[in-house]
């Protein structure tokens, strides 16, 4: 640029180079993680070695930076450490890189899509104390995240992901999307079907009310036989809950583990 000034040819170079060894930190950063180096290498690293470029000047890699990492390789005693030694602020949302905001719950969002599910429940855990229903409420961010616009549970429906989708509404998300849930059930193939049939029942156990849902009862032999009579009867407003669905409800609110390590033949499905 033949208009500049030497001084700024320079001050545009310098940055350009600081710039770049950011990227290369950051990088070498996610590879140690993605290798599981241990917990105490990987601070130190991020303490004194790896930083990020923002408003034109590098900066420290923040703590929640790293637990992304941490989720997308499944490095839970990294997570586990950046949990409690950094508690909720792990889980400040970084800054987008194209309209600069901080808003969403990503943590949760890659939790899911990875099906980090060991990670999912100490995030979840160190969300105790906190305002909780504002980040499993929160639907992804701003407009150029990945999952924008999803919740956490909505997502987890999408990706047929029902241990996550079971550590959320334990925790007090909403249970809304069984009408996402059953047209996945339907949709998705033999292989994830019996997936995609555990988050249905898990939507189930949580529902206060079953929602008026026009495409039961317009085909209702399809509905009777994937869901079974007496499910389908109450989502129709034709009958109680059954009893079972009433059982296995005050056990999933007791905990998530309650309901994972029931046997088969007592899963909702059972009594199609």
């Amino acid at each position: 640029m033949p208009w500049l000034l030497s001084s700024q040819v320079e001050h545009r170079s310098s940055s350009s180079q600081s710039q770049r060894h950011c990227e290369r930190t950051s990088f070498s950063f996610y590879c140690a993680v993605r290798e599981q180096l241990p917990v105490w290498l990987l601070e130190d690293l991020r303490g004194m070695e790896v930083f990020s470029w923002e408003d034109g000047r590098p900066r420290a890699f923040l703590p929640s930076e790293a637990l992304l990492y941490a989720l997308v390789h499944d490095h839970r005693a990294y997570a586990c450490f950046l949990l409690g030694r950094f508690s909720v602020s792990a889980l400040r949302p970084p800054r987008c890189g194209f309209c600069h905001l901080r808003s969403g719950a990503p943590h949760l969002a890659v939790a899911v899509r990875y099906d980090r599910v060991a990670i999912l429940g100490m995030v979840l855990e160190a969300l105790k104390d906190c305002p909780v229903q504002d980040f499993l409420d929160n639907r992804g961010g701003c407009a150029h995240a990945a999952d924008a616009g999803k919740t956490a549970v909505e997502l987890a429906v999408e990706l047929s992901r029902p241990d996550c989708l079971l550590l959320l509404l334990a925790h007090g998300a909403p249970p809304g999307g069984l009408d996402a849930a059953l047209q996945r059930l339907v949709s998705c193939d033999a292989a994830d079907r019996r997936r995609a049939q555990r988050c249905v029942n898990f939507l189930l156990l949580f529902l206060p009310d079953p929602p008026a849902l026009c495409r039961l009862q317009a085909e209702a032999h399809r509905w009777q036989s994937m869901l079974g009579n007496e499910v389908f009867s109450w989502l129709c407003g034709l009958a109680p809950p059954p009893l079972l669905l009433q059982a296995l409800r005050c056990l999933a609110r007791s905990g998530p583990d309650q309901i994972t390590a029931l046997p088969d033949f007592l899963q909702l499905h059972s009594r199609q």
